[in-house]
């Protein structure tokens, strides 16, 4: 396996295992409590960043197969991908991003089926970037609706930092539902 592929799967599993430890903090009874109008759940959070990654595992899988067919080869380069990214504007959750309709949560998901679509569109996602072995994801570009034109190899550490950003939300609203029950 190329060494960058290895590389973003370590980071994709890295910020999965983080918001899963982060829901396991949320006492039960609140995973499901939207702590204001118009805010979401923790439960929503979860549905929203496993279809975005659903969606991330999709555009990996249609864009791997078109550069295949193309002939687009191996990545010649080995040295580490991620240093070469900016991650503060995910991460940084001053900065409002509004989902656009696609991904926002659109059922009334419990906590506990939306941690299932979780790890559903976290193994297609895995499975998507290990299937792209092979393949020089520098020279595949996408169009992120925000953030412009980038390599899919930057699409894939997106869906890491996305989950990183969530996972800062969950632990957020977990504070203020706990401080709003009284339990904090």
């Amino acid at each position: 396996m190329h060494t960058r592929i290895r590389e973003l799967l370590d980071h994709l599993e890295t910020h999965q295992a983080a918001l899963l430890a982060a829901v396991d903090r949320v006492p039960p009874a609140l995973r499901d409590a939207r702590p204001g109008p118009d805010r979401w759940s923790v439960a929503d959070v979860i549905q929203h960043v496993a279809k975005v990654n659903g969606l991330i595992a999709q555009t990996v899988a249609d864009r791997v197969a078109a550069a295949r067919a193309e002939g687009v080869g191996p990545d010649p380069d080995t040295s580490p991908l991620l240093p070469m990214f900016d991650d503060a504007p995910i991460v940084d959750r001053t900065t409002q991003i509004t989902a656009p309709p696609v991904v926002r949560p659109d059922e009334a998901l419990s906590a506990a089926g939306a941690l299932d679509r979780f790890r559903a569109a976290n193994a297609a996602l895995a499975a998507s970037v290990q299937a792209a072995d092979g393949v020089d994801l520098s020279v595949v570009m996408i169009q992120h609706p925000v953030f412009g034109p980038r390599s899919l190899y930057w699409r894939i550490a997106f869906a890491g930092w996305h989950v990183a950003r969530h996972t800062a939300q969950i632990s957020e609203t977990s504070r203020e539902l706990a401080a709003a029950s009284g339990s904090a």
